[in-house]
């Protein structure tokens, strides 16, 4: 593809920061949350997905094929709406026919492996099979695996093909530096730094990209509250060993944190700022999500509702009362990273299991 014939428009687009009552009021402090949930592919995943795409497509990527559970997926695939460029997106089997419909939206070919046939989903007729010899030259086909880890080798060897490209989940520095854009917003918004950034840590891209914001704006000393659910937690043992770490499997229901390790440069980031590395487990995640339902009416995913707990858990607090986080009167940010796999029922369900009230 010509250069020419690419957006240098950002596919992102500048969400809104607001001070929530709510959990101002568990906290004790004003938080104020990044609505990241509101990007048009329903995560904070299009900043850098959309801008490492747009990339590609500048140095002539004539396919893109990214492996996600969900979330990098869709911002994978509305990016190559956008560019016009077809994609292939690889799943794990275990991926809701929620995100598989959402592809569909965005004008993806669906196909489901381990059948003896293939089914195509029409993008002018979203949800009603039709087979297709050849997929058309828009689509984006969709495999299914078991684990994000074997999606992303199968991925891998898929952009050996002359001019494919693969689009990492969380790690590449045109990712990182995608979502560093959300740091820029931060500082437009409230002027002053924040006593504390609040996220969730999965492969780590948003941690990657955070900490290069913070080091760019001139915002170093703010610390990064880094939150994981136990069974997804690649970051915390890799800081606890003081290495990369691979855990033997993923466990937490929080499966859009399911990297069993995380990017290399997430280690990095923590000489570079301070970071405190939590970790919570899932039935906090998953009340954090119902709590965060009642009082704000939006719906994320458990793996937002890890960053959410630092709030409704009282992490902050004890963070505070051992010394480690030093706020006096300074606001807090939390990242409402925002997520595509959730419904309410999946949530109520989520409860059950875990036994949340």
């Amino acid at each position: 593809m010509e250069a020419e014939r690419v957006r240098v428009e950002p596919f992102h687009r500048v969400t809104p920061l607001l001070e929530s009552w709510a959990l101002s009021r568990v906290a004790g402090m004003p938080v104020f949350l990044k609505y990241e949930n509101v990007q048009p592919a329903g995560s904070f995943k299009i900043r850098g997905i959309g801008h490492f795409c747009q990339q590609m497509a500048m140095r002539g990527c004539r396919h893109l094929v990214c492996s996600s559970g969900g979330n990098a997926g869709i911002a994978a695939a509305y990016s190559a709406r956008k560019l016009g460029i077809p994609a292939t997106i690889v799943l794990p089997e275990t991926t809701s026919t929620q995100v598989v419909r959402r592809l569909e939206g965005e004008g993806a070919e669906v196909q489901l492996t381990g059948k003896l046939w293939l089914s195509w989903i029409s993008p002018c007729t979203p949800g009603w099979p039709r087979t297709h010899r050849e997929p058309l030259a828009s689509a984006s086909r969709v495999l299914g695996v078991k684990v994000w880890d074997e999606a992303n080798t199968r991925a891998q060897e898929l952009a050996r093909r002359d001019g494919w490209v693969n689009v990492s989940p969380f790690d590449h520095p045109l990712i990182w530096e995608g979502h560093a854009s959300l740091v820029r917003e931060l500082k437009e918004s409230l002027g002053t730094p924040p006593g504390a950034v609040v996220l969730s840590v999965g492969g780590g891209g948003l941690l990657a990209g955070v900490t290069e914001g913070l080091l760019e704006v001139g915002w170093r000393h703010v610390p990064i509250v880094a939150m994981e659910t136990r069974g997804a937690h690649s970051f915390n043992a890799a800081l606890q060993a003081g290495r990369l770490v691979t855990l033997p499997d993923i466990t937490s229901v929080a499966r859009s944190l399911g990297a069993k390790t995380v990017a290399a440069r997430t280690l990095e980031c923590a000489k570079e700022c301070e970071i405190l590395s939590e970790v919570v487990e899932d039935r906090e995640a998953v009340s954090a999500v119902q709590r965060f339902l009642d009082d704000e009416r939006m719906l994320v995913e458990p793996a937002c509702g890890a960053a959410l707990a630092a709030v409704y858990s009282g992490i902050l607090g004890r963070l505070q009362a051992e010394g480690r986080l030093r706020l006096a009167q300074a606001s807090i940010v939390v990242i409402v990273c925002g997520g595509n796999n959730i419904s309410n029922q999946q949530l109520q369900e989520l409860k059950t299991q875990l036994g949340c009230s």
